[in-house]
Order: structure tokens, then sequence, then C-alpha cells
């Protein structure tokens, strides 16, 4: 009797990497999940969705984290998640290392088998910050030399998307201000232009998702609206939802992110992710 073909294993790709910029915390880390290749299956490469946890730039949430990288692991994505640099450690610590994760992947990409040219920067709250800060100043000259790398390399840097949740954006009149003194402490008054991201949005902007809340008494829903203005002016492609009740950091809004006390389910709000991954796999379509 003959015997089936024996199939190749496959694996995945779960790797802890220390990250590495002037000001890194010893914690700060790149947490990979890839799905590794197999012959026989039709998909040869993956995007990749870069997650940045929220927390007020004072620590990096867990059910931010891994439950929501796994959500898009499911959906077909690769997913990698940065546990960044938070205070004491301030800008652009934070900003670098998210540089440094993005010019690793692309780096790895063949290897890793992830497609260069589909990684998405995703993040949370302060994580949506620390993401839209990447999407506005990727091409400026302090980011790359603060990872070592020449202005020619500045195209590594660049994201091809930003997904953002419930997102920090401003350092103005609706700020969330814990956020601002964490990331920049004495320097906040000074820099407080620069860090209001509906200020920094250019030509050069990727194209963006956003979700919000009306009634998110933390980070106020004009934050988002801000951006969206902001994005819209600079004819970058938005895709923007506003939910009308939820509290601030829903991440998934279902029972699997659900705080230990009860708090954090909207299930309403829950759908935000499969809008996204419906955005996702239009994204370079246009």
């Amino acid at each position: 009797m003959e015997c089936p073909e024996q199939e190749s294993e496959n694996h995945m790709i779960h790797e802890t990497i220390q990250m590495r910029a002037e000001g890194s915390l010893p914690y700060a880390r790149l947490i990979t999940y890839i799905q590794e290749d197999s012959d026989v299956m039709a998909i040869r490469k993956r995007p990749l969705v870069l997650l940045c946890p929220g927390g007020g730039y004072s620590r990096t949430s867990d059910r931010e984290a891994e439950p929501i990288a796994l959500q898009f692991l499911a959906r077909g994505y690769h997913a990698a998640v940065l546990r960044y640099s938070c205070a004491p450690a301030q800008y652009p610590t934070a900003l670098l290392e998210l540089a440094g994760a993005m010019a690793l992947l692309r780096r790895r990409a063949e290897e890793w088998h992830i497609d260069e040219e589909r990684i998405v920067v995703q993040g949370c709250s302060a994580g949506g910050h620390l993401a839209a800060s990447l999407g506005m100043f990727w091409d400026e000259d302090f980011v790359a030399e603060g990872i070592g790398l020449g202005k020619e390399d500045h195209r590594l840097l660049r994201p091809d998307g930003m997904l953002l949740c419930y997102p920090v954006i401003t350092a103005g009149e609706y700020a969330h201000r814990g956020s601002f003194e964490c990331l920049l402490g004495e320097r906040e008054a000074e820099l407080a232009e620069k860090m209001s991201l509906e200020k920094q949005v250019s030509q050069k902007t990727p194209k963006t998702f956003i979700w919000h809340t009306f009634t998110d008494a933390s980070v106020p829903v004009e934050n988002s609206l801000l951006l969206v203005s902001a994005l819209k002016k600079a004819g970058i492609s938005t895709e923007f939802h506003m939910y009308p009740r939820g509290e601030h950091g829903l991440a998934l809004a279902n029972r699997l992110t659900q705080t230990s006390d009860g708090r954090a389910l909207q299930e309403e709000c829950s759908s935000w992710i499969d809008l996204a991954d419906t955005w996702l796999s239009h994204l370079w379509e246009e």
C-alpha cells in the first residue's frame, strides 16, 4: 500500500527580540507571531500588522497586545507586538524603537515571508499616538539616524497604513494630559506643537483607519475628529467609525479583553476588527 506523501511541518515563528535605542528600558522588545511558510499552502507572503498597545505612555496594556495580535493572525496576517519603553523613558525613545521594529521586519521580510509592501502599524490610545507618530515622522532624518540608518533608508520606515483605535492625537484643548506628561516630561510645552499630530499630516502620511467612541471620557473623540479633518484636507484616504457608546480602552470590546472587574465590554463596538479587516483587504487596490 502506498503511503500518502508526507507534508513538511510548519511552525509559528514566535520570537522575542530586544529593541534598543537611546534611552530604551530593559524590557523594550518585539514579539513576533509569524505563520511559517508551507509548501502545501497557496499563500506565500502575508501582510503584517505591527501593534503598539496603549497605556498612557506609562505602561503597555496586556489587553491591547496579544489578544488583538491573535485576532489578526486568525484573519491571515502576520502580527508583531512592540512593548516599547514608557516613562521614565521619554520622546523620542519609543518612536525610535518602533522605527527599529519596522526596519527589522522589512529586512527579514524574505525570511519571514512578509509582504514588505504591506506592513501596517496599529495602535490603541497612547499606542495610537506612537503608531501615528511613525506615520507622520518616518521620513525625518532624526528617526533614521536614531536607529543607525542613512537618509536613503527612509523608505524602510514608512508604514503602508495606520490602524488607530481611540488614539491620543492632540496636545491641545482635547489632550489626554497624562500621556503627554509621561512622554515629554519637562519638555511638554516645548514639544506640544510637534506632538499634536493633527498638525503634522502631510502628503506622505499613510492611508488610515480610525475608530473611537462618542462617550470616551478619557481620550475625547475630538482627538480622532481633528485627525480625520486634517487627513481629509490633505487628501489622505481615511476610513473612520464613531460608535455612540463605549468607555475608553475597549480593546476588542468583547469578553476576550473584558477587564477583571467587568469593564470594557461593549459588544456593538466589537465589529471594529472586522471593519478593519475589510479595510485592509482593499487598502492596496486604489
